[in-house]
């Protein structure tokens, strides 16, 4: 790890290149930006919601809460702006005895928010920036807003009242990812992290089952890349170096996001060995790609790794506005640690992103996966698609769920009917804006009947923005 001088000369220079940053930035073209316009638009008010419709019936698994994030700017300023670098905004919506209690949106007090917010800053110790926006989790009992590359987490309270930034009870010592995955065998998340001031190290981080770090491994890595997620199985911890990678010309030039794609940065999948350190890293070179979500992944019978992406041919190129690659669609990558290979193969080609397992599958072998259709054309890029996808791995084949024009579906999460349910047999739960509308739907499905109308629907009076991540969070019970 940097050591403490070190770290205070990149203090020093970053503060420098910060202020750099911020005249260039004033300089950009004030431009209609895509992520601040139509479906896009942030929301400008918190509000609190009780009793809400339902249609159909809430099956009688959903008691707790279904908690979903992303950008939401308190003060929209297009100049230098990007989709990922948005003030957080989390939305709730608690579900208990077949019905829907209550629906609230609130800001993550940042200290940027704080400026204008009547609550000020939120508590709590800072680690570099602090806009946490990508996901929202439980962990050990207790609910976490994450980013990577910088900020420690933020927990919530239950009805998202109340915030605080915690490094995992002081347990952290650097930044943290969005991507930790649970692993149902042990109750262990893992996790793996970079810091965006520190471009040669990533870090392997393990929760315990009750969320306190326990492992912190870093691992040598060159140019900065940005790794937004992770995978592990029964023997390793997988690492995605891929060539996107810190940009210094993108942030002197005053982009709030600056990574970009690198050519010349080898991609690369590591295997490192569950409690290994970094010599004992296995790396496989693999065709250029990146990679934002993997749908999971295990050790098959012959000792190699399966994982499985939503892979693209390119990211960043321009990388101004958002995600800006041709998406490849579903893929397969085969990692032989023995012959340090990846044999690439093409599950389904239609683009397609957010993939989503029966998560009591994580790290072990599975058959089902769920994702959400992109859109085919260039022109729709930025609004979405009106589909779902059910691929049974086993078999081959691809099941869909279209809502119809003008809606737009999120990510949605797999839950299983019961603690001992098949793998399919659950539901699947997201949102879905009806953007002619201006309305949107917390919809249910019928994992088992996945074409079919919705189990439940509970209807919000107003547009969620598409954002980031969602999660189901039982209660305790």
């Amino acid at each position: 790890m940097a050591s403490i001088v070190e770290n205070v000369v990149r203090s020093t220079v970053a503060k420098g290149m910060g202020k750099v940053a911020a005249f260039n930035r004033r300089r950009l073209p004030h431009e209609e930006h895509p992520f601040l316009t139509g479906i896009h638009q942030p929301m400008t008010d918190e509000l609190t919601l009780t009793d809400l419709a339902v249609t159909g019936a809430i099956p009688p698994v959903f008691d707790g809460r279904y908690l979903r994030i992303g950008p939401n700017p308190i003060k929209p300023d297009p100049a230098g702006h990007h989709w990922f670098t948005g003030d957080g905004m989390v939305h709730g919506i608690a579900l208990k005895d077949g019905r829907a209690q209550w629906y609230r949106n609130r800001w993550i007090r940042s200290r940027h928010v704080g400026e204008v917010h009547p609550d000020g800053a939120a508590p709590g110790p800072r680690h570099g920036f602090d806009t946490v926006n990508t996901n929202v989790v439980g962990i050990g009992g207790r609910t976490w807003a994450l980013v990577e590359a910088g900020s420690y987490p933020v927990e919530l309270s239950d009805t998202l009242e109340e915030q605080t930034y915690n490094a995992f009870d002081d347990t952290l010592l650097g930044s943290f990812t969005a991507h930790p995955h649970r692993d149902p065998l042990t109750g262990e998340h893992h996790a793996v992290a970079y810091e965006g001031t520190d471009p040669g190290v990533v870090r392997h981080i393990v929760l315990s089952p009750d969320g306190q770090v326990v492992r912190e491994e870093p691992i040598a890595v060159a140019h900065g890349p940005s790794i937004h997620d992770c995978g592990f199985t029964a023997r390793y911890a997988i690492v995605l170096d891929l060539p996107v990678t810190f940009s210094m010309k993108a942030m002197i030039g005053g982009h709030s996001f600056p990574y970009r794609w690198n050519e010349g940065h080898q991609a690369r999948v590591g295997l490192l060995p569950r409690g290994g350190a970094d010599a004992d890293m296995i790396w496989c070179p693999v065709d250029p790609a990146y990679v934002f979500h993997v749908a999971n992944s295990f050790d098959d019978a012959d000792g190699r790794v399966v994982l499985d992406v939503a892979a693209y041919r390119t990211m960043f190129a321009d990388g101004r506005h958002g995600p800006d690659g041709q998406n490849l669609g579903l893929e397969r990558w085969t990692i032989d640690p023995a012959a340090r290979t990846v044999e690439r193969r093409t599950i389904d080609a239609s683009p397609q992103e957010f993939p989503r397992p029966d998560e009591r599958r994580w790290g072990q072998p599975y058959r089902y996966c769920y994702t959400m259709a992109l859109p085919d054309t260039a022109a729709d890029q930025f609004v979405g698609a009106t589909r779902l996808y059910k691929h049974d791995l086993e078999t081959g084949t691809r099941a869909a769920h279209e809502f119809g024009a003008g809606r737009y579906p999120g990510e949605f999460v797999f839950v299983p009917a019961y603690a001992d349910a098949a793998e399919d047999e659950g539901y699947l739960i997201g949102l879905v804006v009806d953007l002619p509308g201006e309305t949107t739907d917390l919809v249910i499905l019928n994992a088992r009947a996945f074409a079919g109308d919705p189990v439940a629907s509970i209807r919000l009076p107003h547009r969620v923005p598409p954002g980031f991540h969602g999660n189901w969070l039982p209660d305790a019970g």
